[in-house]
């Protein structure tokens, strides 16, 4: 059961990192008229529209890693601070704090970012959503690496 919770905290994760790479880009790098190859069409998605999938997502994906967290405690971490690997553990533990605080970040994301969105925060919802997406990934890259290291 563990494993197939595990699985689906990854596919979760996934979807959650193409949502907020999409409205990340779509911020950062807006589309210029005429442009019509691959990467213009993935910018060009309305921002605003990723905010609750982006809510959601996270929070089922948080809620996800916290139901398999006490297995990977228990196993694959005791497994690598036996074998001396405190950068891999400190690793899992940066990941810890900045999904921690990506969930603390939340409520002021989905405050700025709701309709209508006021002209004089757009550097805000911009600075919000790239930290967010910093974090994610960093998030994602840290547990993909200490699954291929060692699994649930």
């Amino acid at each position: 059961m563990i494993t197939f919770l595990f699985i689906l905290h990854g596919l979760f994760a996934v979807a959650l990192l193409g949502a907020v790479t999409h409205q990340a880009l779509s911020v950062w790098w807006p589309v210029r008229a005429g442009n019509a190859n691959f990467m213009a069409r993935f910018r060009a998605v309305k921002a605003a529209n990723y905010v609750n999938a982006i809510i959601v997502l996270f929070l089922i994906t948080f809620l996800l890693g916290s139901i398999v967290y006490p297995a990977y405690r228990i196993g694959a971490r005791v497994f690598m601070e036996n074998l001396r690997m405190s950068a891999t553990v400190g690793a899992f533990e940066m990941k810890e704090h900045l999904i921690t605080f990506s969930l603390g970040l939340l409520p002021a994301y989905w405050y700025f970012w709701r309709e209508p969105l006021r002209p004089e925060h757009a550097m805000t919802r911009k600075m919000m959503t790239l930290l967010l997406a910093i974090f994610i990934w960093s998030a994602f890259l840290v547990g993909h690496v200490l699954n291929n290291i060692r699994g649930v």
